[in-house]
């Protein structure tokens, strides 16, 4: 039986994405990555952003402005493999870490997909268009 999703937290796309943030953040620990403090930035808030506007988007009770929210985090998780290419391309990260890595973004990508298909055609609006009497 399934657990009724309450809160964004019970979301396993957010879990996700929370899980994205752990491996950017060993990734940039990396002593060859350490010097570029740009780039560790740019791409730590890029993780970040996918898991924040999944957060976001599902706080505003309307599935409307959660799929608003889905596509920017959808966008940030490009975002984060096109930044991994730069990690490559400057031998920060080895191949295998960015492949597992970028596998990992593609993945999150397609849940996020997903979901906004789902929400697209469904019948249930969100917790702000319950009928309270």
């Amino acid at each position: 039986m399934k657990k009724a999703i309450q809160n964004f937290e019970d979301l396993n796309i957010w879990q996700r994405g929370r899980e994205l943030v752990g491996l950017i953040y060993e990734l940039t620990k990396k002593r060859d990555f350490l010097k570029d403090y740009s780039l560790i930035d740019q791409i730590r808030r890029s993780s970040i952003s996918v898991m924040s506007n999944i957060a976001e988007g599902f706080e505003r009770g309307s599935n409307k402005e959660f799929i608003q929210f889905l596509y920017i985090a959808k966008g940030s998780c490009g975002e984060v493999r096109s930044q991994l290419y730069v990690a490559l391309d400057q031998r920060y990260v080895s191949e295998g870490d960015f492949s597992k890595t970028k596998e990992f973004c593609l993945k999150i990508s397609g849940m996020i997909n997903n979901l906004i298909s789902y929400l697209k055609t469904s019948n249930i609006k969100g917790a702000k268009h319950k009928i309270t009497v």
